[in-house]
């Protein structure tokens, strides 16, 4: 599962590999996000595809009555999209999440006593998408929260090697597949 992420990459150059704005002066720049701490990350939105966006990880469907859902929304695993209610109604709501790296666990021993810890990144630090879905959540101060979640899908090639014991890793979207 993917519950840690990087994003370094300056505005300028977020913009211009994205070709979308971003409409925010908020800090959005970390060397590690922790998705437990329900961070606010860029996404760019289908519903706006020009603009980059702060929306906070951890998605909230429109049903829940609170926030503690949202440790269970982090991910969301693309096998059962259609059947969690926590993800099917908003399946058309796609978003990408703008990433320059994230960070996987390595078992070292059976019990997860002793881990590795690796950054999975591109060549010179490169930014990219991995896929998702957002959601905007009305808290009961009838404030809107917008959030998402990452899509994840059965490990493959080395991230199976990395991630051992739920093999599973981010959707991670090439340029081609972004639009």
């Amino acid at each position: 599962m993917c519950f840690s992420t990087k994003q370094t990459i300056d505005k300028l150059e977020m913009e211009n590999r994205f070709k979308a704005e971003l409409v925010t002066t908020e800090s959005y720049q970390n060397e590690v996000f922790n998705g437990f701490d329900h961070p606010k990350t860029p996404i760019i939105t289908n519903a706006d595809p020009n603009a980059i966006q702060l929306f906070q990880w951890g998605l909230l469907p429109s049903w829940a009555t609170d926030t503690k859902i949202q440790n269970m929304t982090l991910n969301a695993r693309i096998e059962t999209l259609r059947e969690k209610p926590s993800f099917r109604d908003v399946l058309h709501q796609k978003c990408l999440v703008l990433v320059n790296g994230f960070y996987e666990w390595q078992w070292l021993d059976e019990k997860g006593k002793q881990k590795q810890k690796y950054l999975i990144s591109l060549p010179n630090d490169e930014p990219f998408a991995m896929a998702g879905l957002y959601s905007t959540w009305k808290n009961a101060e009838n404030e809107l929260v917008s959030t998402y979640t990452i899509i994840t899908t059965e490990a493959k090639g080395i991230m199976r090697e990395i991630h051992n014991t739920k093999l599973r890793m981010p959707v991670i979207l090439t340029q081609g597949n972004e639009r």
